[in-house]
């Protein structure tokens, strides 16, 4: 394979930065461009080792830097690497890699780093992909939930499902296609019970997937209420910040405003919305219309009312349109006297809160809620999940082939029938892995990466 090379940090001013060059004459590039104040060569460096010099690109000097060597097959990569960490300056940094590209190396491609690793065996599929989750943590929980895939826990037990369809399908073809020898028989029965363990063992990596995908990639939240109920305040105050006009003159916010919020372990991706009511304000209108279109999508709706005030038409529409979605309903300002009858949520089965936006309390109350609506919880969120819908994917028709079979087999059908679907199986849970994959999957998996990764 080519030698690449790519700036590794980000592309921003910074203390340090690292140009990594992996493959065949990764060495050799680096000695072209690196020169050891010891006046050690590169080539002579063994794996795991550093030297500190200097980067030039022919006869003028870039900058002192530090060379770290490592020797195939012990790189990140797989293959020979050489890192070199300059000072973080953005123009210092793109002149060292010119001159790795003048001397023998490629650009890489997003993600060809974590691709190689993955094409010499380093990490499975799974495990690269988490990859990217990790470098995209933004919370402790995240960071967990990215190092249990990292760290091979889903392909663990992708590998002991695969490696108990093999068995069974040994099994399968020992009694086919030997009938004629003092093989044991193959009972339905236990047959039975060894395809729904393997099934189950399945389920458990797609049956909190919803969950942590949440956490993962947050949701998208409307904020949606009549006027003058408070969803602005408490937008603001969710935002940490003064993101959108509060007054008291209904019809104030016309235009959705969006900001992103961390509320315990959920991001929430917030839009705040123009209050929904019959109007003749012809913008108003726009925006309300733009309101009640927002909620059809979102995938949670923080629906707020007025605990001051009673229950009002505006209010009745608003709990009609939220019934059937996931939604939370917050009765705000409860520093006044309650006059909001809160009967109706529990009649139709919505989760409600009190609290008061202005007065900064009850959002512990409603992040309760919120992990509720979408059942997170510790026990969920420590519990190993498929990363990614192509992740999901292939354990869901994994599942599919083994019920299948199972379906096959109580109807009493023949077993050659029941091969080809626990061989069917077999072969979707490789797909998991990247054991069995196309190369139309592995380069869209790998364009999600950031160059230099």
């Amino acid at each position: 394979m080519s030698t690449i090379a790519a700036v590794s940090t980000p592309n921003a001013v910074g203390g340090i930065a690292v140009i990594r060059i992996s493959g065949e004459n990764a060495i050799q590039v680096a000695d072209r461009i690196f020169t050891a104040a010891g006046g050690k060569r590169v080539a002579d460096m063994e794996g795991y080792t550093c030297a500190y010099g200097f980067a030039h690109d022919g006869d003028e000097r870039l900058d002192d830097c530090i060379l770290t060597v490592f020797r195939a097959p012990h790189s990140y990569t797989g293959e020979d690497t050489a890192e070199i960490s300059c000072h973080g300056g953005i123009y210092v940094t793109r002149r060292v890699l010119r001159a790795a590209l003048a001397n023998g190396a490629e650009n890489a491609l997003p993600g060809e780093f974590t691709k190689r690793a993955f094409m010499n065996g380093k990490l499975d599929l799974t495990q690269a992909e988490a990859v990217m989750d990790v470098i995209s943590a933004r919370s402790e929980r995240e960071l967990k939930m990215a190092e249990d895939l990292r760290s091979g826990k889903a392909f663990r037990i992708a590998e002991g499902c695969s490696e108990k369809l093999l068995r069974v399908l040994g099994d399968l073809a020992a009694w086919t296609d030997y009938p004629e020898e003092d093989i044991p028989a193959v009972e339905p029965a236990m047959l039975e019970k060894k395809l729904a363990e393997v099934r189950d063992e399945l389920n458990s990596l797609i049956v909190n997937y919803d969950a942590g995908r949440i956490v993962r990639e947050g949701v998208l939240t409307a904020i949606v209420g009549r006027p003058n109920v408070g969803k602005s305040t408490l937008f603001n105050l969710l935002s940490g910040c003064q993101r959108s006009i509060v007054t008291d003159i209904a019809g104030t916010t016309r235009d959705i405003v969006e900001e992103t919020v961390r509320l315990g372990d959920i991001v929430l991706r917030l839009s705040d919305t123009a209050g929904i009511r019959e109007t003749a304000d012809v913008i108003e209108g726009i925006g309300v219309e733009m309101a009640e279109k927002l909620m059809t999508s979102a995938e949670l709706v923080i629906a707020v009312f007025d605990g001051g005030c009673p229950c009002t038409e505006d209010d009745m529409y608003l709990i009609e349109k939220i019934r059937d979605t996931k939604a939370v309903a917050v009765v705000n300002k409860n520093d006044k006297e309650q006059m909001f009858d809160t009967d109706i949520f529990t009649q139709i089965n919505i989760p409600f809160v009190y609290i008061s936006a202005r007065e900064n309390n009850g959002i512990d109350e409603l992040k309760n809620a919120i992990e509720k609506v979408f059942c997170i919880s510790n026990n969920t969120l420590n519990s190993v999940t498929a990363a990614n819908e192509r992740q999901r994917f292939c354990i869901e028709a994994t599942i599919e082939s083994l019920d299948n079979a199972i379906h096959v087999l109580r109807n009493g059908e023949n077993l050659d029938a029941v091969n080809v679907l626990v061989d069917e199986a077999e072969q979707r849970l490789l797909s998991l892995t990247g054991k069995r994959i196309t190369d139309a999957v592995v380069d869209e998996v790998f364009s999600r990466f950031c160059v230099g990764k």
